[in-house]
C-alpha cells in the first residue's frame, strides 16, 4: 500500500516496546551501523556522545525542549496520531524531566500522542499539543505547581487534520496544521488561550504566495501547495539566512518555509527546497553549543559536543528508504551533508542547548 505523504514521518521511525532502566549521563561507544555487523564503534574525533535513557517502561521519545536547567522529553509510548491506544493498551505519552547531566526527574502522563512540545520560559511553563492527524488538543504543563496539567479544546481548527509542532515566537504561540485535508487550509495557525478553549487564527495558508529562496526560479515569486506541515522552530539572530523567522518544515513536500514577522502586517514569506524529507532541523544560537538529540529506535537520548558553528543549521533527514540520519544543512543552497561522524544515530527530535545557566535556545526546538 502507497505511503501517503501525511504518513511518511511514523514510517520512518522504529517503536521500541520496552524501556532502559534508568543511568546517568555517561559516555557510550555508538550503535555501528548495518554495514558494521553491529560491531561497536567509538564517535569520531571532534565529538564527544552521552546518553541519558528511560527511567521506567515509556518509549519512542520525539519531541525534546529545555526550560531553565531542565531538560524535557516526550515519549509517545505507540500511542497512534489520531490517539489510538498502543499494541499494548496505553494511551498516554509520558512527558519526562531530565537535568542537564541527565539525572531524571519528575514525569507526567498526557492523553494522546503528544507531537509538540516546547517551553514558553516567560511563563514557566510547556506547551504541548497532542494527536497529529485528529482529534487534536492543546495543553500546558507548569512542573511546579500543585495541578501542573491544563488541557484546552480548539476552536477555529478548519483544515481537516490536528497540530503538530509548537514554538513561541516574539511572545506568540504558533502550532503547525498537520495532515490538511487539502491544500486550501492554513498551514500554521496563532494560539490564543482563553479560558478552556485554545483560539486559532490562521497564520499562512498551504497555497499562500512566497518567494523562492533557492533553485532556478529564486527570487522569484511562487504559490506553495503544502501538503504535509510539519516541525516548526524559530531561527535565531546567529543564523547566516533567515534571521528570526518563523521556519516551518513541509515534510513530505521537501520544504522549509520561513516566515519574516509571522502574524503581522509585515509578514513575509520564502521557501527553500530540500532534496529530501526533513524531520526536525534546528539551529545553534552559538559556537560549541550542545545538541541533543532523541533516537526512537534506541530508546534513548543522545547528548553531542562537537564543532557546532553559530547558526548553523542540523536536520533530521528522513528519506524515503533507509534510516534516519542527521545532516548540516546550507540554508544557501538547501544542501544536506550526512554528519558521517554521527551515521549511526537514528535521529528523530533535535534541539541545540548551551551550559548550566545558558537559555538562549529555551524552547527553541522542532518536532
Amino acid at each position: 500500500m502507497p505511503v501517503t505523504p501525511n504518513k511518511l514521518k511514523r514510517t520512518s521511525m522504529v517503536l521500541v516496546g520496552a524501556a532502559v532502566a534508568a543511568s546517568t549521563l555517561a559516555s557510550v561507544a555508538l550503535p555501528a551501523s548495518a554495514a558494521d555487523e553491529g560491531e561497536a564503534q567509538a564517535p569520531a574525533a571532534g565529538f564527544s556522545v552521552k546518553t541519558f535513557s528511560p527511567v521506567g517502561t515509556e518509549s519512542a521519545p520525539d519531541d525534546i525542549t529545555r526550560m531553565g536547567d531542565s531538560v524535557y522529553v516526550s515519549f509517545q509510548n505507540g500511542v497512534g496520531p489520531l490517539g489510538e491506544a498502543s499494541a499494548n493498551g496505553a494511551t498516554a505519552s509520558t512527558v519526562q524531566q531530565f537535568s542537564l547531566d541527565g539525572k531524571p526527574g519528575k514525569s507526567w502522563q498526557v492523553t494522546g500522542k503528544v507531537d509538540g512540545l516546547t517551553a514558553d520560559p516567560e511563563h514557566h511553563r510547556l506547551l504541548l499539543t497532542a494527536n497529529e492527524d485528529g482529534n487534536s488538543s492543546f495543553s500546558t504543563l507548569s512542573p511546579d505547581q500543585a495541578k501542573p496539567l491544563t488541557t484546552y479544546t480548539y476552536s477555529g481548527l478548519t483544515h481537516g487534520g490536528g497540530t503538530d509542532a509548537v514554538s513561541v515566537v516574539n511572545g506568540k504561540i504558533l502550532v503547525s496544521a498537520s495532515a490538511p485535508v487539502d491544500t486550501s487550509g492554513p498551514a500554521a495557525y496563532s494560539v490564543a488561550l482563553e479560558g478552556a478553549t485554545a483560539k486559532l487564527t490562521p497564520l499562512f495558508g498551504d497555497s499562500a504566495t512566497a518567494t523562492a529562496a533557492n533553485g532556478p526560479q529564486a527570487g522569484k515569486a511562487t504559490t506553495l501547495g503544502l501538503t504535509d506541515p510539519d516541525s516548526n522552530t524559530q531561527v535565531p539572530a546567529a543564523a547566516p539566512r533567515f534571521k528570526n523567522s518563523f521556519m516551518l518544515d513541509a515534510q513530505a513536500d521537501r520544504q522549509l518555509i520561513f516566515a519574516s514577522n509571522p502574524g503581522s502586517g509585515k509578514q513575509a514569506l520564502q521557501v527553500l527546497s530540500v532534496a529530501q524529507p526533513l524531520d526536525d532541523t534546528v539551529f545553534a544560537a552559538h559556537s560549541n553549543q550542545t545538541l541533543l538529540v532523541t533516537d526512537p529506535k534506541d530508546n534513548k537520548v543522545f547528548s553531542i559536543t562537537g564543532p557546532f558553528k553559530a547558526g548553523e543549521a542540523v536536520s533530521t533527514v528522513v528519506p524515503d528508504a533507509g534510516p534516519a540520519y542527521l545532516a548540516s544543512l546550507d540554508l544557501g543552497t538547501g544542501a544536506l551533508a550526512p554528519i558521517k561522524e554521527l551515521a549511526s544515530i537514528q535521529p528523530k527530535g533535535l534541539m541545540f542547548t548551551g551550559s548550566a545557566g545558558d537559555n538562549s535556545n529555551d524552547g527553541q526546538r522542532s518536532e
